[in-house]
């Protein structure tokens, strides 16, 4: 497991990543970092940047150069990345290239209680989210193989990988939505019933008392 970091939020690899080119002002890091796409890279919550910063610098990640004030804007400080800061940037990568870290997404949360649902509106709901996500897909190709003609590999793995993922759920949903509409998904006669009479079937009732029992010592 990776070690607890003194700053954990992504928005500080991000910071630590863009400022090690060069001191800036936070304002040009976000600048840098919008234009570059990291909030689709890493859960980014912008409103948070100054702190973040300012527990990097705490911490020794980060000092102060310099400040500048001009009359169109307010002061603003200057940050460069230091020895201490390079090193965190680094083994921070390398724990996040190694180890597996399993983030539960909001689609497996869904799936997980859907048979609340009725079969025919899951089904329903699967068909819009599969049209939603076969458009981003295209446009994912599209931008993807537009950026290889002048950008280098090494820039575009991440994007590789997302639009890898899109595609692996995207193949997964269909399975799916094919096994529900055909018939052939388990238990689905039982599910339809469930919702036409309003009684619980007893398979469904075993497993939720099981959940409600108390683990053996």
């Amino acid at each position: 497991m990776a070690e607890r970091r003194k700053v954990n939020n992504m928005l500080g690899l991000a910071v630590l990543s863009t400022v090690i080119e060069r001191p800036m002002h936070p304002y040009e890091m976000a600048s840098l970092m919008r234009a570059r796409g990291k909030d689709r890279d890493m859960r980014i919550k912008w409103g948070s940047l100054y702190t973040v910063v300012g527990n990097l610098e705490k911490h020794g990640f980060l000092e102060v150069t310099d400040s500048v004030r001009d009359s169109a804007h307010p002061e603003r400080t200057i940050y460069r990345i230091t020895d201490a800061g390079r090193e965190e940037l680094a083994d921070w990568i390398r724990d996040l290239l190694a180890a597996p870290d399993r983030e539960q997404p909001k689609f497996e949360a869904a799936l997980s209680v859907c048979g609340v649902l009725p079969p025919d509106e899951v089904m329903s709901l699967l068909r819009r989210r599969l049209d939603l996500m076969e458009a981003e897909v295209a446009d994912q190709r599209a931008a993807l193989a537009e950026s290889r003609r002048e950008i280098p590999r090494l820039f575009l793995v991440e994007a590789e990988y997302d639009l890898a993922i899109r595609e692996a759920e995207l193949a997964w949903t269909r399975s799916l939505l094919d096994e529900l509409t055909s018939g052939t998904f388990p238990d689905l006669a039982l599910w339809r019933d469930w919702h036409e009479t309003g009684r619980k079937p007893s398979e469904i009732a075993k497993l939720a008392e099981r959940g409600a029992a108390p683990a053996e010592s």
